[in-house]
């Protein structure tokens, strides 16, 4: 949108600086000072025929030194009053954002499922639901940052170490905490509390060695977009998806035709039955925490990619990777991808229609409606009670 004004102020109303939207609708202001800082968008600069979306035109950002934060003011069509060339503009418009909005639901959903497919594989082979996997999220991402930005490391050897890191703390976890617990008879549902403990614990360390503001990755931050059709993106998203998409691929031939991948699958159908075969289900058991662990951390540096990063991000998730898991089937690696990336691409879609605020919220009715109509998911198995 060309021509919209835009005001900044100080929390207390003090002036700061006004800008006006170019071609593309965006538009740049500086301050000079950290702190909270309130957009105001002015309404009466927009076209008769547009308002903004959810009748709400202030936007309160907290600015961090040497960090940039980004206010959006989502656009909609005023009702009523509108003759065919308009209609016709509109219905390109709602078009060419649902392309937008699509890709961008793939793109999630990808991320979603590598974080899915770890706690998957964690439930399936141990029948623990892990409340901690969030934090594994967040870790990978905090480990990629601080190789990149702290020791300078470029993003991508960052990253891969930031993996192997994430692996072996996935292994330590089981070895000497986890694996403990199980052999102490521990029942699944104090391990699950305990895991809620775990990622509290994990949560506030993550605070206090990170800190509480966002920070970003030292490279591919400002990318022009590249424009293919209606979809315009980063490049960096679309390396992100083709990434995200191989590992996905590897993972699942691991799965089907590798020993370890057909013994894992065993020990998740039966293990005291793989067990009485000679499959070393512990061995199993820590070589998934490993995959898990490194997986998880995998899809925190590709969230950090594409938004920033900050100490609550893998919790913020935990909610859509429970309900990509629930869609897809407890246990089934394939279900976590078909369900995560179903997920991802409804709460992005849904925002056509609802506040981008509330589209996290698309991820619970799904669980509600999962759990009423099919509970054991889309590829899980009825199982007999009783």
């Amino acid at each position: 949108m060309n021509g919209a004004r835009i005001s900044v102020t100080t929390e207390d109303g003090k002036p700061v600086a006004e800008a006006t939207t170019d071609a593309q609708g965006r538009w740049d202001v500086q301050v000079e000072d950290p702190g909270r800082y309130k957009v105001t968008l002015d309404v009466g600069s927009l076209p008769q025929n547009a308002e903004a979306r959810g009748g709400t035109n202030v936007r309160t950002l907290s600015v961090y030194e040497g960090n940039c934060s980004t206010a959006l003011f989502p656009l909609q069509p005023k009702g009523g009053g509108q003759d065919q060339g308009q209609q016709s503009d509109d219905n390109s418009a709602f078009w060419t954002r649902a392309a937008q909005l699509t890709f961008e639901g793939f793109n999630l959903g990808l991320i979603i499922a590598l974080a899915a497919l770890g706690l998957s594989l964690i439930y399936g082979t141990t029948g623990l639901t892990n409340f901690a996997h969030g934090e594994l999220v967040t870790l990978g991402a905090i480990l990629a940052y601080g190789f990149n930005a702290g020791m300078g490391l470029g993003l991508i050897p960052a990253a891969a170490i930031a993996v192997i890191v994430a692996g072996l703390l996935g292994y330590l976890q089981d070895r000497f905490f986890w694996g403990q617990l199980r052999r102490r008879g521990t029942g699944i549902i104090a391990m699950m509390i305990i895991s809620i403990g775990v990622a509290l614990f994990l949560r506030y360390l993550f605070l206090i060695v990170f800190g509480g503001q966002t920070e970003a990755y030292t490279q591919y931050n400002a990318q022009p977009g590249v424009q293919v059709g209606p979809i315009s993106a980063a490049p960096k998203n679309f390396v992100a998806m083709g990434i995200e998409l191989v590992v996905l691929i590897i993972v699942g031939i691991a799965l089907l035709r590798t020993r370890t991948g057909k013994a894992a699958r065993a020990v998740a159908d039966n293990p005291a039955l793989a067990a009485s075969s000679g499959i070393n289900v512990d061995r199993v058991v820590r070589i998934i925490w490993t995959s898990g662990g490194a997986i998880a951390a995998l899809a925190g540096i590709m969230l950090g990619l594409s938004q920033n990063l900050k100490y609550t991000m893998g919790q913020e998730m935990l909610l859509l990777i429970f309900a990509g898991v629930t869609l897809g089937g407890l246990g089934t690696a394939f279900g976590a991808l078909i369900g995560s990336l179903v997920v991802g691409l409804f709460i992005q879609v849904s925002t056509l229609w609802v506040p981008p605020e509330l589209k996290s919220v698309g991820a619970l009715a799904v669980l509600i409606i999962v759990l009423l109509v099919r509970p054991q998911g889309i590829l899980g198995r009825r199982e007999r009670i009783g």
